[in-house]
């Protein structure tokens, strides 16, 4: 039920709704990137209580190039009985022309005095696609990215150092350690009762239709509830895939190449840096996804991950 309504999402990418509490040094908490498509590695196993624990095994990962993100403006945030609450925000100078495609030009004199009590540190940052060459749009992607570990001080000088400059992936996670993926899934459009919910089919010899539910429900209560199974949209729904590993990060793709023979279907060659996520995760190729730190976890973070090979053979098919 912690699915519904199933509507079409807002936004085309996902929004991070919860941050976890995090030990450590001083870190931005999550980071975004553009989803490119699926190849597979040779790795060494790195699960202890697996059967093939040590031994080399191939495993399918996701390629996500991750172009560094520009920090706009920093905001404090306060805490009432209602809540967090901005009380202090600034913008960089040095601001790239391109975000005023989002949002109308700042002025100085719009900049909130200095505080003192502060509960919690974001920064503004925004995406970069002019350094993309596959996604067609070059307007960037504006939100919020939270300061965790160390303390309140730490994390307010740690934000002002950053401010107007750029951050790149390694600032915010390393490999071997696990990411939350939260992003837009794909849109299938309207669908029927069947492919939506996966309801068993009719009788055969039932009155005009086996595509259908048996019943809307009792004649008490009187209405239909949101919990039987009806035709709607299916998918371009926000999903969060807790408890994906950070397989490699490539920081230079022409010293370390990625990209498959032909180009990835879909999206092209990958000339920034990319990320090796285990696994699937939701939405299209050229979607913005966002990672963030888990708020799951349950297995440790691995440190001797040894990739033997990355597969760069064409997907293009036969």
């Amino acid at each position: 039920m912690g699915y519904y309504p199933r509507v079409r999402a807002k936004s085309i990418f996902g929004t991070i709704r919860s941050w976890p509490e995090i030990q450590g040094p001083v870190k931005v908490q999550a980071f975004a990137g553009y989803k490119v498509g699926m190849t597979h590695v040779l790795m060494v196993d790195y699960r202890k209580n697996s059967l093939t624990a040590g031994q080399e095994v191939m495993a399918a990962v996701t390629v996500v190039e991750v172009p560094p993100l520009t920090v706009a403006g920093l905001r404090f945030y306060d805490e009432n009985e209602n809540g967090l609450f901005v009380s202090y925000e600034k913008w960089a100078d040095n601001l790239d022309k391109s975000i005023f495609r989002r949002i109308p030009e700042r002025k100085k004199s719009n900049e909130k005095p200095m505080v003192t009590k502060v509960a919690d540190v974001r920064l503004i940052v925004h995406t970069n696609p002019q350094l993309v060459k596959s996604i067609p749009s070059k307007t960037p992607e504006i939100f919020e990215v939270r300061v965790g570990g160390g303390t309140i001080e730490e994390r307010i000088k740690y934000a002002q150092e950053k401010l107007g400059k750029q951050i790149t992936f390694d600032e915010f996670s390393k490999p071997g350690k696990f990411v939350d993926v939260i992003g837009v899934t794909k849109g299938k459009g309207f669908t029927g009762h069947v492919e939506r919910f996966g309801i068993k089919l009719l009788h055969h010899k039932n009155r005009k239709h086996r595509r259908m539910i048996g019943t809307l429900g009792p004649w008490h209560p009187d209405w239909v509830r949101n919990t039987v199974p009806q035709a709607g949209q299916m998918g371009f729904q926000q999903r969060t895939v807790h408890n994906i590993r950070v397989i490699k990060y490539i920081s230079d793709p022409t010293k370390e190449n990625v990209n498959v023979k032909g180009g990835f279907p879909g999206y092209g060659v990958v000339t920034n840096p990319c990320v090796l996520l285990h696994g699937s995760i939701p939405g299209h190729m050229k979607r913005l996804i966002k990672m963030r730190d888990p708020a799951r976890q349950t297995s440790p973070d691995v440190t001797d991950l040894v990739i033997r090979y990355v597969s760069t053979e064409s997907k293009q098919g036969d």
